[in-house]
């Protein structure tokens, strides 16, 4: 399942993702993975969860993005939850990109059953077709 969970700045979204990951942590009886750009997210999260900075390893638009994720659930076949904090920042921003990232990390997935959830800061009233069918 993919959700995406979008807003203006200031909407609570990082909130609560870090509540969904530490509650997908007391839950999952699997591997649960953070991932952020930058790391702010390093006490909030708790430490079960493998928390991993995209700057680290020079993931900066859609592509690499999938490519890193998909690497990810491949390396281990243990996640149950992904969680991405400012995925749209990560993707540059660029929407086009960005949606056809949604739909191949949707497609993936579902393919492998693993509950993905996402963070973009961007307006409701912004959101493509796309993006309105991951919210």
């Amino acid at each position: 399942m993919l959700k995406l969970i979008i807003g203006v700045k200031g909407t609570g979204k990082t909130k609560t993702l870090i509540s969904m990951v530490n509650d997908a942590v007391a839950t999952s009886k699997g591997a649960v993975i953070c991932i952020e750009k930058g790391d702010k997210l390093r006490f909030d999260v708790k430490y079960q969860a493998r928390l991993i900075d995209t700057d680290e390893y020079f993931v900066d638009d859609a592509q690499s993005l999938f490519g890193f994720v998909a690497g990810i659930f491949a390396s281990n076949h243990d996640v149950t939850d992904l969680f991405i904090d400012s995925a749209l920042k990560i993707c540059q921003n660029d929407m086009a990109a960005f949606d056809k990232f949604l739909e191949e990390m949707n497609a993936l997935v579902e393919k492998l059953d693993i509950n993905v959830v996402m963070t973009s800061s961007l307006p409701v009233e912004d959101a493509t077709e796309t993006v309105k069918k991951y919210v």
